[in-house]
């Protein structure tokens, strides 16, 4: 069930991505939303791939979810902060572009730690 939630977040995530590439070619050139677009869209496509190595018991599925959900917050707030100060003036709130950017990398760093691991696992 959470892992069907995180592939529905992933599809909205690309849908989002996809859209956010658009308002950066027409709507506001310029506005940094060619980088929240890529953001998405990276994840997205990540989330997918993960969510399938977990099913193939290929990671642990309780530390690779957390990953998963790290990798949703992060790029959700990066981006969604982004698209905010372009769109409306505003910031979600301080620090929260910076914030999804740290949560993003120590994603990648644990996923790192767990592909290690199901490497020593062999």
């Amino acid at each position: 069930m959470v892992l069907t939630i995180l592939l529905v977040l992933a599809g909205l995530m690309g849908a989002s991505g996809i859209m956010l590439a658009a308002a950066g070619a027409h709507a506001a050139p310029g506005a940094g939303l060619d980088g929240a677009a890529y953001m998405l869209l990276i994840h997205a496509t990540t989330i997918i791939g993960v969510a399938a190595l977990i099913q193939n018991g290929m990671l642990w599925r309780g530390p690779a979810l957390v990953v998963l959900a790290a990798w949703v917050l992060g790029a959700l707030l990066f981006s969604g902060d982004i698209a905010l100060r372009a769109f409306a003036g505003q910031r979600l709130f301080p620090m929260a572009a910076p914030s999804g950017g740290i949560i993003l990398i120590l994603g990648w760093l644990s996923f790192a730690a767990l592909a290690i691991s199901a490497l020593v696992r062999g």
